[in-house]
């Protein structure tokens, strides 16, 4: 539109210029044709033709001799005139018969003048001009930009009026689409954008918020399914983990994090080989990652004197090229299907070799009384002591398998109440005091802060009672017994230290295997059944006790209980 102003400014003022130029041709071969009809005029004559003719026309008529001389002049008087045959007007008359447009000094304005030569049989008698004014041609200019500019303005603002509604019918609902679908690229499925009245824009709009809607249900419906499939991993009750291709640890459940003792966050994206406890599995890792196939096998490991048994699953993950994205490994706790399998395989064994043992004293010595003993009453009275004995030590054993028993079973329960450690430590000692003596031996009790926690008073003295019975059976005479109790801020710790023979590394992940003894010969002279300790064991977990043995051999050892103060 500027462009198109500017050619028709350019064009209108050429065009006015030439309309100009050919009126002045025309009325100068008029006012020529008028001066010579009648024989070139003298001064005054011309003076006269020139004033009538210049105000008929409007503009400023000369009439000038060869000589140069103003004879007549419709704007001015011809005797205050210069000669004129240096005009610019007067040269070209002779020359290309243009129009010059100069100043005046005589009028003081621009005028556009036109000359023509007077002839009269080739003789040149003079020259006639016509001036005119160039105001009237720049108010015509004038008037025209004005046109022009006031047209461009109202065009614009038209054209703005325009432009302004089709951005609000087409523009906007592309942005609002564009606005809508960049959040839907960002994941904002609950955004919706306008839907226009548009046919085409109303079906942009109508599409974007069913694919909005769409998308909203599938993420709905995906993170209901990772719920569901994080909750089912999470509470499965195998450990499962799985390892990438670099054997970085990318996901693991609870149960895995309690088979480890560790969160997850603390072994996410650290290889396996240092996260798992268990040279065993770092190993059967390895092997299905050398592999690339499904194995399976059985792991061991030990964690606080608690030994383990898993089932342990590996399986490559693949993808459909065949390449190879990470293990996953499942861990099945077996523990108590081995261990019942082995209590089945262990019990008649060790009952029957405990029982072994009484039994056939009694059955020996009854034999003997039978064949003659009772009639000499020093023998009878000894056998008779011994098989009492033997029976005494039957009743022991068969006492604490059923206490065993009744602890192992589900519906075991404590019964709890606020004791002091340190109370029951003295009754104790108090009952064991006489056995000591016998040994030369002396007990201590001593209490660091309070020793008061929740607990069954009978089933943590059955604790301390066994414990310091096996501590005085494996000390040698003149030996020492020390009962600690520590407070800490939640627990409450119980030790029990010796100056027996000690425990050697291996046997000491077994001594709480029932009927397990580290000195069988002292054990079974002392009167023990090899049950003392499973009992412990039980009875300390029962109380979600931690216990820890410390041992060196031929110095003692310490056995320690941490109690927690109150119990979940």
């Amino acid at each position: 539109m500027l462009a198109l102003g500017l050619t028709i400014g350019a064009w209108s003022n050429e065009q006015y210029l030439n309309f100009i130029e050919e009126r002045m041709k025309n009325e100068t071969a008029l006012a020529t044709w008028t001066v010579t009809e009648n024989g070139f005029p003298e001064q005054e004559e011309a003076q006269r033709i020139a004033a009538k003719a210049g105000e008929l026309f409007e503009g400023r008529l000369t009439i000038i001799d060869d000589k140069g001389s103003v004879l007549g002049d419709s704007w001015a008087e011809p005797e205050a005139m210069e000669n004129h045959l240096d005009r610019p007007e007067i040269k070209r008359a002779l020359a290309d018969n243009d129009v010059e447009l100069r100043y005046s000094e005589t009028i003081g304005e621009d005028l556009l003048y036109y000359a023509l030569p007077l002839y009269e049989d080739e003789v040149l008698l003079g020259y006639i001009r016509v001036g005119l004014s160039v105001e009237s041609l720049n108010q015509i200019n004038q008037t025209v930009w004005f046109v022009i500019a006031a047209s461009f303005f109202i065009a614009f603002f038209i054209l703005f009026i325009l432009v302004s509604r089709i951005t609000k019918q087409i523009i906007k609902p592309i942005d609002h689409a564009t606005d809508a679908a960049i959040r839907l690229a960002e994941g904002d499925y609950k955004t919706r954008t306008f839907e226009d009245q548009h046919k085409e824009l109303g079906r942009l709009g109508r599409s974007i918020n069913i694919l909005a809607y769409n998308l909203e249900q599938l993420s709905r419906r995906h993170k209901v399914q990772q719920e569901q499939m994080a909750a089912l991993i999470d509470h499965m009750g195998s450990a499962l983990l799985f390892i990438n291709v670099r054997g970085d640890v990318e996901l693991v459940n609870r149960t895995t994090e309690q088979l480890f003792f560790v969160e997850a966050q603390k072994i996410t994206g650290k290889p396996y080989y240092e996260v798992i406890p268990s040279d065993n599995l770092s190993k059967f890792v390895q092997s299905v990652y050398m592999t690339e196939t499904k194995q399976r096998g059985q792991i061991e490991w030990t964690e606080h004197f608690v030994t383990k048994v898993y089932d342990v699953y590996g399986a490559p993950v693949v993808t459909d090229s065949g390449r190879l994205r990470g293990v996953t490994i499942v861990l099945h706790d077996i523990t108590e299907q081995k261990k019942l399998e082995q209590i089945r395989k262990d019990f008649v064994a060790n009952v029957s070799h405990e029982l072994k043992t009484p039994v056939t004293s009694i059955k020996g010595f009854a034999e003997t009384l039978i064949d003659g003993a009772l009639q000499e009453p020093e023998l009878a009275n000894q056998f008779t002591e011994i098989i009492w004995k033997e029976s005494d030590r039957l009743q022991t054993l068969i006492m604490d398998l059923l206490e065993l028993s009744k602890i192992e079973n589900a519906q075991f329960l404590l019964h709890l109440e606020e004791v002091s450690l340190k109370g029951i430590s003295d009754e104790v000692v108090t009952l064991l005091s006489s056995k000591a003596e016998e040994k030369k031996m002396t007990i201590h009790v001593t209490e660091t802060g309070q020793s008061t926690i929740e607990g069954d008073a009978q089933r943590l003295k059955q604790i301390i009672l066994n414990l310091v019975t096996n501590a005085i059976a494996y000390t040698p005479a003149d030996g020492t017994v020390h009962i600690k109790l520590i407070e800490k801020e939640h627990d409450v710790e119980l030790q029990v230290k010796d100056t027996g023979i000690g425990i050697s590394v291996p046997e000491r992940l077994r001594i709480f295997e029932r009927f397990y003894r580290v000195d069988r010969a002292r054990s079974r002279n002392s009167g023990g059944t090899g049950l003392g300790l499973a009992i412990v064991k039980h009875l300390a977990e029962a109380h979600h006790g931690k216990l820890e043995v410390e041992s060196e051999e031929g110095k003692g050892s310490i056995f320690k209980i941490l109690f927690p103060k109150k119990q979940a």
